[in-house]
């Protein structure tokens, strides 16, 4: 594990990177002995000084949430990260894509809570009651490491590679529709498909996904309350984002659709 200092120099080198858009080496190689509890301690810190400037936390994301990215990380669940009220992005500005690293695309079904969640023991039955209605939403992923050269320390970090999100107009309440089958397209220039996925990908439910989230942050201390944005995870793979180009995720089961463009 790291020291006090070490965890603060390991925030410290991401937020630099974040400002700068010049991506640091992978943290487990400038720190070696960083573990996940460092890591969450280090996105902590991160999160600390950005609301200390002005940010407020307005939700939060799952990451990890197949069973092929936990492989790939060598991990047996997801992580997590926070969404701040300026990451928040809207469908009629376009997005400056200098303001980032190495930006990236998820489609998400996302949860907006009415009520607040129990934090230990909380379960899908909770989730479905405590959400207000589901929206169709995209994640603006990055990765302030070099070159997506990323282990589970070094995502967990940084924030979980968060960067952005965006939700569609469309509101349907979880009771409308079976949101293990909803279907989502991602399409991208003069329409071409992208990306195509199930919100069953994530974890078999994405219910499952935000009572993992709900009962993981109690351990911190945290609780998702009401008013606040989950992201899930990812229905599809992340796609590169390009400058001067339309992105529109299509939801299946009424969910609608949601824009972004870039410059």
């Amino acid at each position: 594990m790291l020291d006090d200092a070490g965890r603060r120099k390991a925030a410290e080198a991401l937020s630099t990177a974040e400002e700068s858009r010049i991506p640091v080496p992978p943290l487990r190689r400038t720190w070696p002995a960083i573990d996940t509890d460092d890591a969450y301690a280090v996105q902590l810190l991160g999160i600390e000084r950005r609301r200390r400037r002005g940010a407020r936390v307005v939700g939060h994301k799952v990451g990890l949430s197949s069973p092929v990215m936990q492989r790939m990380m060598g991990v047996g669940e997801p992580d997590y990260g926070h969404l701040l009220d300026d990451m928040a992005l809207h469908e009629d500005t376009p997005v400056d894509l200098g303001r980032y690293c190495a930006p990236r695309i998820e489609v998400e079904v996302a949860f907006l809570l009415g009520a607040d969640l129990p934090g230990e023991g909380c379960t899908v039955a909770d989730v479905l009651a405590a959400t207000e209605a589901l929206a169709p939403a995209v994640e603006l992923i990055d990765s302030r490491i070099r070159d997506w050269d990323i282990a589970i320390a070094d995502t967990v970090a940084d924030n979980a590679s968060s960067a952005g999100f965006a939700l569609g107009a469309s509101r349907v309440a979880p009771d409308r529709v079976d949101r293990c089958a909803v279907t989502a397209v991602l399409h991208g220039a003069d329409g071409a498909e992208l990306a195509r996925g199930r919100a069953d990908a994530v974890l078999g439910d994405p219910a499952r996904a935000v009572a993992w989230l709900a009962r993981k942050v109690a351990a911190f201390g945290v609780r998702l309350r009401a008013g606040h944005v989950v992201l899930p995870g990812s229905c599809t793979r992340a796609v590169d984002l390009a400058p001067a180009t339309t992105y529109r995720a299509v939801f299946g089961a009424g969910l609608g659709e949601v824009t972004l463009r870039t410059r």
